[in-house]
Parts: structure tokens; C-alpha cells; sequence
């Protein structure tokens, strides 16, 4: 395994070069980057602490920096130590000015303002936080998506994920013996989405919650017929109102997110 320090520096939040890192990281399985964010750096003593912490410790430094002069001291400190200094954002911003034929605005924190859309998040992380778990089942009309399925399938996260995309997401557990509730039968606006998961791997991921919580895993929750038995009932009453189905078994959460917001795509006409 190899070790090596790698320096994120952001004049913003830091998502965006950390996201690019994660990305690119996953690529080299027998590395471990030992990560240092260096986040809402907008001024030249803060570039020269960067500096300092890049000595300390020498290793790659991505950054997302806009301000010219920062930029320049930045790279000129990074050629001064020998390591390299990566603008993650310029092939694309640069890509852009030469479609659009204009130059950037070179204003950092420019994708955190607080605009409609920041506030349509909000709304949406809102409206995904009073639905979750078949709460507020009377609201559920409002949804734009409706994640339906047994325990542990991942609708949770995977509500909050796309209420951070804007999406107002809700979702209904499907519980053994318990009748759905009528206002999931009666809703016409929201994309109805069953998730689904593989018993065996269910059950692990069950078990693995309980021994969180401490409580007995030798139920029918962790039973191997009766899971398979209910994740059966799930996909004949997917099937039974026409519901798509994602299976959840080998995607993560952004992966499931993402074959979500397709399917919203194709219903509103869009691309697939």
C-alpha cells in the first residue's frame, strides 16, 4: 500500500476538488491518500499557510482557486518545493470561455450562493426529512418521487440524496402483515420507484444494523425464508401497479440516485 499526502486547496467550501480527489482516487486501489483540506482560502497570508503545510508535508495539491494572484502564488510555491500543482477546473472552465467566447467572472463560492435553487434544496431536504419512513403519508402528492421497499433497501439516503439535487423525494417502508397506506395507492403526481435488494446481502445488512443498536438478530427480519418471502411480495406489488425497479444490491447511492433522476428525465421527456 502506498501512503502519500495530497493537499486539497479550495477558495470555497472544498466539495468540488474533494469530490474530483474521491474520483480519481478510486482509480489507484493500492494507494491511501492521508488527506489535508484547505478550505475558503481567499487571501495571501492564508496561500502562504497553505505553503507551509505543503512543506511539512510534500505531496500533490489540487486546488479550485480563481483569483489569479492566489493561483500564481500557489504554483509559485509548489514549483518552488518540486511538487505538483493542479488546477482541476481549467480544462473546463477553459473549454467553456472558448464555446462561449467570453472569460469567466473569477468570483469564488459562485455554486453556494444563496439563489432559488440553493433555497428549492433546502425545500426539497426539507420535504424529505418530514416524509422519510411513511411519514406524512397526506403530502405525499407534492413528492416528485416516491422510493418504495422493504427495510434496508437504501431509501433514506437516497431520498436525501436527491432532495441535495432539488428533487422532493419521499418514501414508504413496506412492512410484513401491515396494508399500504391509501394515499400511495390514490398519488398521481409523484414517479412511483421500487427499490429492491438481494436476501442474502439484506439480511447482512440488517444484521449488521441490529448488532448497532444491540438487539436479537434471530427474527424473522433476519430470517432467510421470510426475507425471501417479502422481498418476493414487494416485486409482485412492483409489478402489480407497473412500478419500475432498482435494484439496490450492487449500487451505491449516487448510482441509484442517478437511475432515478434518468427515469424523472424520461417521464418529463427529457433524455434518457
Amino acid at each position: 500500500m502506498t501512503r502519500f499526502h495530497l493537499h486539497l486547496v479550495s477558495d470555497s467550501t472544498g466539495d468540488t476538488v474533494h469530490s474530483v480527489a474521491r474520483a480519481c482516487l478510486v482509480q489507484f486501489e493500492d494507494s491511501e491518500a492521508i488527506e489535508h483540506i484547505w478550505s475558503m482560502v481567499r487571501t495571501r497570508s492564508q496561500i502562504e499557510r497553505v505553503i507551509a503545510g505543503v512543506e511539512a508535508n510534500p505531496g500533490v495539491v489540487l486546488f479550485t482557486l480563481v483569483d489569479e494572484k492566489l493561483r500564481g502564488l500557489l504554483q509559485d510555491g509548489c514549483r518552488r518545493l518540486s511538487v505538483p500543482a493542479i488546477p482541476v477546473l481549467d480544462p473546463v472552465i477553459g473549454a467553456l470561455a472558448s464555446h462561449l467566447g467570453r472569460q469567466s467572472r473569477g468570483l469564488p463560492g459562485q455554486q453556494h450562493l444563496l439563489d432559488n435553487e440553493y433555497f428549492a434544496r433546502i425545500d426539497a431536504m426539507t420535504f424529505a426529512l418530514n416524509h422519510d419512513d411513511g411519514q406524512s403519508t397526506w403530502g405525499l402528492n407534492d413528492a416528485d418521487v416516491v422510493l418504495v421497499g422493504v427495510s434496508r433497501t437504501s431509501k433514506t439516503p437516497t431520498c436525501i440524496y436527491l432532495a441535495n439535487r432539488g428533487i422532493k423525494a419521499a418514501n414508504v417502508p413496506l412492512v410484513p402483515g401491515a396494508p399500504l397506506p391509501p394515499e400511495l395507492e390514490t398519488a398521481t403526481r409523484p414517479l412511483m420507484v421500487g427499490l429492491t435488494n438481494d436476501p442474502e446481502r439484506l439480511i447482512q445488512v440488517r444484521r449488521n444494523r441490529l448488532s448497532m443498536l444491540h438487539q436479537d438478530d434471530t427474527t424473522d427480519y433476519t430470517d432467510i425464508e421470510a426475507v425471501r418471502d417479502e422481498v418476493a411480495q414487494a416485486r409482485r406489488l412492483f409489478t402489480q401497479h407497473r412500478w419500475p425497479v432498482i435494484d439496490v444490491s450492487r449500487r451505491s447511492i449516487e448510482e441509484t440516485a442517478a437511475a432515478i433522476l434518468k427515469l424523472l428525465a424520461v417521464r418529463h421527456g427529457g433524455e434518457a
